[in-house]
């Protein structure tokens, strides 16, 4: 219901307010399994995707953000159900795994699921190296991968604005990868890097950013 009411009157508002260039929906299965791999330039991205995509996207989301008390609270916990949201533990010791294990369920249920596999925002514009955690839901998921890129949502809310600003952005939804059958016999830590490469590839091809070369220390985040 809420979705519904979303996808039906916020998100033609907000595409008309920003009039984002959005490339390749088709390229998104509009049903089954399948898992959206976009770079990270902005706390804005968890948003800008599923107001862009042409199915619900689910992106996991601290939990507090559906906990809390009061308008502010309702109004948190109403907006990140509506987007479909996954509510994971971040101070839970076991939270990276409980992130993909959750992941995993989603996608098991047919679901969309969105993640960036630089871990963090890159906050120099390059796109760094991609955690193997994006092959192992494809790969335990049988599902393909749809590579996303994102330009210009580092200046849509810039690192330390708590609003959006009204400037241009794309993004571009990428052709399906299908790990499916093309890793048998191959070490699974193997697989899951190659998988990972060749999705980080496609997003670079797409989105023309200069790569880091390394992994994005920063400490990974799991909210818009």
């Amino acid at each position: 219901m809420l979705y519904r009411l979303l996808h039906t009157v916020v998100t033609p508002a907000a595409l008309a307010f920003w009039r984002p260039e959005v490339i390749g929906r088709e390229n998104v299965p509009p049903e089954g399994p399948v898992i959206l791999a976009s770079n990270h330039l902005s706390f804005a991205d968890s948003v800008v995707i599923p107001l862009t995509a042409p199915r619900q996207v689910a992106f996991l989301a601290k939990a507090e953000y559906f906990t809390g008390r009061g308008v502010r609270g309702a109004i948190s916990r109403e907006w990140f159900t509506a987007i479909g949201s996954i509510p994971v533990e971040r101070e839970n010791t076991r939270a990276a795994q409980q992130s993909l294990d959750l992941a995993l369920d989603h996608l098991r249920a047919g679901g969309a699921f969105g993640i960036y596999p630089e871990g963090t925002r890159s906050r120099d514009g390059r796109l760094y190296k991609g955690r193997t955690g994006v092959a192992w839901l494809a790969l335990e998921a049988r599902c393909p991968v749809v590579p996303v890129a994102l330009r210009g949502t580092n200046e849509l809310q810039p690192v330390g604005a708590r609003f959006p600003r009204r400037v241009r952005f794309s993004v571009e939804f990428g052709a399906p990868i299908d790990f499916t059958g093309r890793f048998d016999g191959v070490p699974a830590g193997r697989a899951r890097r190659i998988a990972t490469d060749e999705i980080m590839a496609a997003i670079q091809a797409m989105s023309g950013q200069e790569l880091a070369g390394t992994y994005n220390e920063r400490r990974p985040e799991i909210a818009p």
